[in-house]
């Protein structure tokens, strides 16, 4: 279990940092002359739509694993560390292709509404969950519910928190950084998060 949080913890924040999250967000408010509080307001809204998809997708994963539990538990106890495992080496093998969230040009410069384009932007949220940390939720599903919430509560409030942090930072110059090669480890780090993650569940259940 304390592999799994910590783990949550750690792709979490790599999620949270990762700038194809919030960067695009601050290019359009700066390009259509929102204020900084519009800004903040429409990350939340962004970020929040972002880990309900994510986490919706998660309970049903979390609800087959736990399914399984119940009829072939000797089975799943193995199947959610070896799931985790895969994962992290396909994610530290595609690491330098990782791009999350892009925004069409269109979006950025073309003549579009605020309220058309906030809800294009949550719908290009909620059709990119996060893939990394699904796994977690098909482990801690097979474990207890409890363990599934928690996870879940840990995800969402780093993810959030997180994306209103650096985006509250941008705001105030940070975005002059160059911060391709954080974004790039960053999945190099999420992939080995998830693959020790992995090893240690398999041989300590």
């Amino acid at each position: 279990m304390h592999e799994l949080i910590i783990g949550t913890i750690i792709i979490s924040l790599m999620h949270a940092i990762i700038p194809s999250h919030w960067l695009p967000i601050l290019t359009i408010s700066k390009t259509h002359h929102w204020s900084n509080f519009e800004t903040i307001r429409v990350t939340f809204l962004l970020g929040f739509a972002h880990v309900i998809s994510t986490i919706l997708i998660g309970a049903v994963l979390g609800l087959m694993a736990y399914g399984l539990q119940v009829q072939v538990p000797a089975f799943t106890s193995k199947l959610g560390p070896i799931v985790l495992i895969i994962l992290g080496l396909y994610f530290i093998y595609r690491h330098h292709t990782h791009h999350h969230f892009h925004v069409d040009d269109d979006l950025i410069e073309g003549p579009i509404k605020k309220r058309q384009l906030i809800l294009s932007l949550m719908m290009f949220m909620i059709l990119s969950p996060c893939s990394e940390i699904l796994a977690f939720f098909f482990k801690a599903g097979s474990e207890s519910i409890q363990l599934f919430i928690l996870i879940a509560l840990i995800y969402s409030s780093i993810t959030i928190l997180g994306m209103l942090l650096w985006i509250n930072m941008a705001l105030h110059g940070l975005k002059k950084i160059n911060w391709h090669p954080i974004e790039h480890y960053a999945g190099l780090i999420t992939g080995i998060t998830i693959l020790i993650t992995g090893l240690i569940s398999f041989f300590t259940n």
